[in-house]
């Protein structure tokens, strides 16, 4: 009777958010209200474009696909929360936090798990070129996306049903921005000690996992490379993957250095690297994939010129 007792006495979590001077929220509702729209849009003129252009039907765009959607999901997640907290009151209830922290991990793996797919993508096209069709097939393609989006929600699921089972009976004060799994389990007046245990062992299997995959990719595609005798074939070669290598370690670097540390190291300077892995790798995404390369960039001009068309039609 006493657990239920202190369990309801915390009903809901108070948001600290990145500032608590007054004179911040302005300024920072614009800012993020901003990087969200941006985000939102680039994320859907990379969707419309493939999906328009049927040079771009192939298995690297239909994952790109996918990696645009669950970004624009994925901040969705978290930036219309934090702007409803510059303007407004900073609680959240107990139940949004906890629906928040399961998407946050949902989503955030899956992005993980489709930047692993597409490496292995380019790793055979590059590898093993006269089979790519065969390896590549639709169904496979769908297989790995499917497989991409499922591990992560069982894997929130897991964190989300052992986190709700822990009692808050004290500060209900998360020093954050976003319901994130450390922070709650720091505010907990009971025992943390399988929550810390599966999150030391199972969290950083399924995160590392994804990232070993696309470094073999990347080892047997830099060996592959640098075995070509022209010049202009090196190039084509680095051009198909550049893109990707630094989508990836500007999501990856920001993510190790926040989750593999111990729950007690947590502080308030790992929000920003936050902020990049959360935020600022989905609003980017677009930029950096249309900008390095060709096929895109073609496919996006089409998408454009048509719709300008249209409207002058119209």
């Amino acid at each position: 009777m006493e657990r239920v007792n202190q369990t309801s006495s915390v009903s809901e979590f108070i948001l600290l958010g990145l500032s608590s001077r007054p004179e911040d929220q302005k300024p920072l509702f614009t800012l993020f209200l901003t990087i969200y729209l941006v985000t939102i849009t680039g994320n859907l003129l990379i969707i419309l474009a493939i999906r328009s252009d049927p040079q771009l039907q192939t298995p690297m765009y239909f994952f790109l696909t996918f990696l645009s959607f669950t970004d624009i999901c994925f901040t969705t997640t978290i930036v219309p929360r934090m702007l409803v907290n510059f303007l407004s009151h900073k609680t959240i209830s107990y139940a949004g936090c906890l629906t928040q922290m399961y998407f946050l991990y949902a989503l955030g793996n899956t992005d993980s798990f489709l930047l692993a797919v597409m490496a292995f993508d380019r790793y055979v096209a590059i590898c093993d070129p006269f089979h790519y069709v065969t390896i590549m097939s639709h169904h496979r393609c769908a297989l790995m996306v499917a497989l991409s989006c499922s591990l992560p929600h069982l894997h929130s699921l897991l964190h989300t049903l052992l986190l709700n089972q822990l009692t808050f009976c004290d500060s209900n004060i998360i020093h954050h921005f976003l319901c994130d799994l450390s922070p709650l389990m720091k505010l907990s007046c009971s025992s943390t000690f399988v929550n810390e245990t599966v999150m030391m062992i199972e969290g950083p299997i399924l995160l590392v996992t994804p990232f070993l995959c696309i470094t073999f990719s990347y080892i047997r595609i830099l060996t592959v490379v640098l075995k070509i005798p022209s010049a202009a074939g090196k190039r084509k070669a680095f051009s198909t993957c550049g893109s990707h290598v630094t989508v990836v370690t500007l999501f990856y670097g920001s993510i190790f250095y926040v989750y593999l540390q111990p729950v007690s190291s947590y502080t308030v300077r790992d929000h920003m690297a936050t902020i990049v892995y959360t935020v600022l790798s989905s609003m980017l995404n677009p930029f950096i994939y249309s900008l390095r390369n060709k096929d895109l960039k073609q496919g996006l001009r089409k998408l454009v010129g048509s719709r300008k068309f249209k409207a002058a039609c119209s």
